[in-house]
C-alpha cells in the first residue's frame, strides 16, 4: 500500500470516531504516523540521515576541480575518467579517500560547472528567412544491390518544409543541383542558407567565421542571390543546425525504414519526393498548422526565383581514344566509333554524361562512379564490327547491352539461325545489319520486327526491315467506325457515282 493511501485510509477512520490508539493497532504503524495523517493529506517526505563526508582534503577537491576544468580543451577521447582522477590522487597526493568517494564528488561537480552538458537557446524563425542544407548518407535496395546513397536535405526552419534528393557521390554538381531543386520546391529563394563546412561549398576554413569559397559556389549563389552562412569548425558545429539534423532523423526513420526497393537512381528521387510531398500535410510539434499551410504563408516573402536556372553541368574537353572512348572523372564513355582521335565537349551532370561534337550530341551515358568503370554503347561500334566481325561476339559493348537488357533472347536466336543460314562472317554482318535499324526504328519496334521474323521463319535483315517498317506504319489505334445516319429528306440531292470507262479507254490509246 501506498503512504497516501494509508493516510487516506486513517482519515476515514478517524472521521468515524476511532481513537488514534486504535488506529495505530489496526494498521501497526506508530502513533506519530497516524498524528500526521490527521493533519494533513500529503505525506511529509522521508527525512534521509545525513551521513558526514568522507574525507576529501581541500587539496584534493581543488585538485579534481582543476583536472575537470581542463578536460575541456583536451582531446575528446582523452579527457579524465572518475576512475583516473581517483588514480592520480592516490598517486600523486596520497589521498586516502575511496574510489566511490571520489566518483561521487566528481558526478557532483560535473553537474554543478555544468559540464559535459552542452545547452542550447530556443531560436526564433521569421517566415522566409532562412533554410538549412545538410548531407546524409541513406541506403537503398537497387537490382544491383544494396548501395549508399548521399542524399541532401534541402529545409524551411520557419515551415519546416524539406525536399531530399539521392545522389550516388556527394559532388559538387550534386550538391549544387540538390539546392537549386530545393529552392524550387519551396518555391522561393530564403534571405540565408545554412550549411557545414563542406569542401563543395568552402575551399578553405580561416579561423573564426572567414571562409575561402568554391569559384562555382560562388557563381550558384550570385546567380540566386541569397547569403551563404557556415556553422563553427569541429564538433561544436555538429548541432547549430539542429532543424535539419532533426529533420534528417525523422525522415529516415519514417520514409526510409525499411530501406526503398527502386530500380533506378530516377525512381528513388521520385519516391523521395513523393515523401516530401506526403509530409506537408503533417503538423510539426509546437505548431497548430500543417507544413504545407506555413510553406504558402512562407512562399509570398521569399524572393522570387531567377527565370533562367544555373548551369551545373560541369564542362571539360576530352579526346576520343583508338578504342572510341573518352576518360571523364575515372572513367570512360564510348562515343561514335568515326570520332576516333577527335576531340569532343563534354557535359558532366550528376548522374548523367553528354559528349558533343561541333555542337551536336552524339552520346548519352548514366553517369559512372567507379573508378576506372567503363560505359559502353553497341551501336557506337556496329561500323568497325562490320568490318572486323569476328570480334562481335566476345566484345565488351556487346555484354553490356546484354546486361542492360538492349540485346535480348530473342536477338541471340535471330543471330543463330543468321549464322546457320550464311555462315558464322556473313550471319554477323546480317544481324549487324538488323541492329543499325534501331537508328532508323525505336529499340521496341525492332524487337517487335525480330520476333515476328522468327515466328514466320523469315529469316533475312530485309524481312526483319519490312516488318519494322510495317509496324511503325501500322495505326496505333483500330479506325473509328462510323455508324449510318438517316439522310431523310437529303436523299433528293443525291447523285449516282461517276464512271471510270472512258478513261480507261484513254489511258489505252495512250499507251499505244
Amino acid at each position: 500500500m501506498r503512504r497516501v493511501e494509508l493516510f487516506e485510509l486513517i482519515r476515514r477512520d478517524y472521521d468515524q470516531g476511532m481513537s488514534k490508539r486504535a488506529i495505530a493497532r489496526k494498521y501497526r504503524v506508530h502513533r506519530r504516523a497516524v498524528r500526521q495523517a490527521i493533519a494533513s493529506a500529503i505525506p511529509p517526505e522521508r527525512k534521509r540521515p545525513v551521513r558526514p563526508r568522507p574525507v576529501l582534503t581541500e587539496e584534493a577537491r581543488a585538485f579534481v576541480d582543476g583536472v575537470l576544468v581542463s578536460d575541456q580543451r583536451a582531446p575528446r577521447k582523452q579527457r579524465h575518467t572518475a576512475r583516473r582522477i581517483w588514480e592520480r590522487l592516490r598517486d600523486e597526493l596520497g589521498c586516502t579517500a575511496a574510489e566511490s568517494t571520489v566518483r561521487g564528488y566528481v558526478r557532483e561537480r560535473r553537474s554543478e560547472l555544468a559540464l559535459g552538458v552542452q545547452v542550447f537557446v530556443p531560436q526564433h524563425h521569421p517566415p522566409g528567412a532562412q533554410g538549412e542544407v545538410d548531407f546524409y548518407e541513406a541506403d537503398f535496395a537497387f537490382p544491383w544491390g544494396q548501395e549508399a546513397a548521399q542524399v541532401i536535405a534541402v529545409r524551411s526552419e520557419f515551415s519546416a518544409a524539406a525536399l531530399h534528393v539521392a545522389y550516388p557521390n556527394q559532388t559538387q554538381t550534386a550538391f549544387l543541383d540538390g539546392i537549386e531543386r530545393g529552392l524550387h520546391f519551396q518555391g522561393g529563394v530564403f534571405r540565408i542558407l545554412r550549411f557545414d563546412n563542406l569542401r563543395q561549398a568552402v575551399a578553405r576554413a580561416i579561423r573564426g567565421q572567414r571562409r575561402v569559397e568554391q569559384d562555382r559556389f560562388v557563381a550558384f549563389r550570385s546567380h540566386y542571390l541569397f547569403e551563404a552562412s557556415f556553422t563553427s569548425l569541429g564538433i561544436e558545429g555538429a548541432h547549430e543546425k539542429g532543424g535539419v539534423e532533426g529533420e534528417v532523423g525523422r525522415f529516415r526513420r519514417r520514409w526510409l525504414t525499411p530501406v526503398p526497393r527502386v530500380s533506378s537512381w530516377e525512381e528513388a528521387n521520385a519516391y523521395l519526393r513523393s515523401c516530401c510531398i506526403a509530409d506537408l500535410d503533417r503538423v510539426p510539434e509546437g505548431r497548430t498548422r500543417t507544413v504545407g499551410e506555413l510553406l504558402e504563408i512562407e512562399r509570398k516573402l521569399l524572393r522570387p526565383l531567377p527565370s533562367e536556372r544555373f548551369e551545373l553541368a560541369e564542362v571539360a574537353q576530352a579526346r576520343v581514344d583508338e578504342k572510341a572512348r573518352v576518360k571523364v572523372k575515372q572513367a570512360r564513355y564510348s562515343v561514335p566509333a568515326s570520332l576516333a582521335g577527335r576531340t569532343v565537349r563534354v557535359r558532366i551532370f550528376p548522374l548523367t554524361v553528354e559528349v558533343f561534337h561541333r555542337g551536336r550530341l552524339v552520346a548519352t551515358h548514366d553517369r559512372a562512379h567507379l573508378r576506372g568503370a567503363e560505359s559502353l554503347v553497341l551501336d557506337h561500334y556496329l561500323e568497325v564490327l562490320w568490318d572486323k566481325p569476328g570480334a562481335f561476339p566476345g566484345s565488351l559493348p556487346l555484354h553490356q547491352a546484354r546486361e542492360r537488357g538492349e540485346f535480348p533472347a530473342s536477338y541471340d536466336r535471330l543471330w543463330e539461325e543468321l549464322k546457320e543460314r550464311y555462315g558464322d562472317k556473313q550471319g554477323t554482318r546480317a544481324m549487324i545489319e538488323v541492329l543499325l535499324l534501331h537508328r532508323r526504328h525505336g529499340g521496341h519496334v525492332v524487337r517487335a520486327a525480330v520476333e515476328e521474323a522468327l515466328s514466320t521463319g523469315a529469316v533475312d535483315p530485309g524481312a526483319v526491315a519490312m516488318f519494322a517498317r510495317h509496324l511503325e506504319d501500322a495505326p496505333e489505334e483500330p479506325p473509328v467506325q462510323l455508324s449510318l445516319i438517316e439522310l431523310g429528306e437529303l436523299h433528293r440531292y443525291g447523285r449516282p457515282l461517276p464512271q471510270t470507262t472512258s478513261y480507261d479507254v484513254l489511258l489505252k490509246a495512250v499507251g499505244r
